[in-house]
């Protein structure tokens, strides 16, 4: 049986946790917490780069964040659907790791499959505490449920400080060459939205953020349930 998992992210495609919650995975995985992402697809349609130097790509960005463990479903790129199959293999590797936290790309975002995904994460998490659901794997109640920022922010339900660790966020990112970089660097490359200066983007997004509350760099999440607290302080 696998060691259990503190926290574990679902992304569409390798670099979608990266650029929404590489900070706070790096804190965690600094503070001594067990973390994994799981990818959905191996990216193969994207316009640049090649599903063996993702998957590169990949191995270098999880060893700068410290992961415990990252996999790949190998699910179709561009054809996340809300399929049986898809959410029961999604669902199968919630109950391998049991992990207390689960987070998921936003629900709405200008790529489709980061939308499919929330929706599959979501799908998946409800059905992993079923006991009648998949019996040949012992259920799995995840404590939390929540969604990070890849394109578009949204409403952001909470936030965490990410300044300490911003630069082990931005070499993960670097990590991804094949996809930040374009023509002028990469003679194989072609002008994608991401090759447009992105990490400098996503940079000015995480300070913005950071901002309104008097920090450096900060990482927003939502979260469909209310938070409860004890008392006000």
């Amino acid at each position: 049986m696998s060691e259990k998992l503190d926290i574990l992210v679902f992304g569409a495609h390798a670099d979608d946790a990266e650029i929404g919650m590489g900070g706070t995975i790096v804190k965690h995985t600094r503070a001594g917490r067990r973390v994994g992402i799981c990818d959905l697809t191996f990216a193969e349609m994207s316009s640049n780069g090649t599903v063996e130097l993702r998957q590169k790509e990949a191995e270098a960005a999880s060893a700068v964040l410290g992961l415990s463990m990252r996999s790949n479903l190998g699910l179709p790129d561009r054809g996340l659907f809300r399929t049986d199959e898809h959410i029961r293999r999604m669902t199968a590797e919630i109950r391998r790791w049991s992990p207390k936290l689960v987070f998921a790309p936003y629900w709405e975002d200008r790529h489709p499959d980061h939308i499919a995904c929330s929706a599959l994460v979501e799908e998946a998490v409800f059905n992993a505490k079923l006991r009648r659901y998949m019996p040949e794997m012992p259920p799995t109640t995840v404590n939390r449920l929540y969604f990070y920022f890849i394109n578009d922010p949204g409403r952001t339900d909470l936030m965490v400080d990410v300044t300490d660790f911003y630069t082990e966020k931005e070499q993960a990112l670097r990590c991804y060459a094949s996809q930040f970089t374009g023509p002028g660097q990469n003679a194989d490359a072609v002008d994608t939205p991401l090759t447009a200066q992105y990490v400098e983007r996503v940079k000015a997004r995480d300070s913005l953020l950071g901002q309104k509350r008097g920090i450096g760099y900060a990482e927003g999440f939502a979260s469909r349930l209310p938070h409860e607290i004890h008392l006000f302080d």
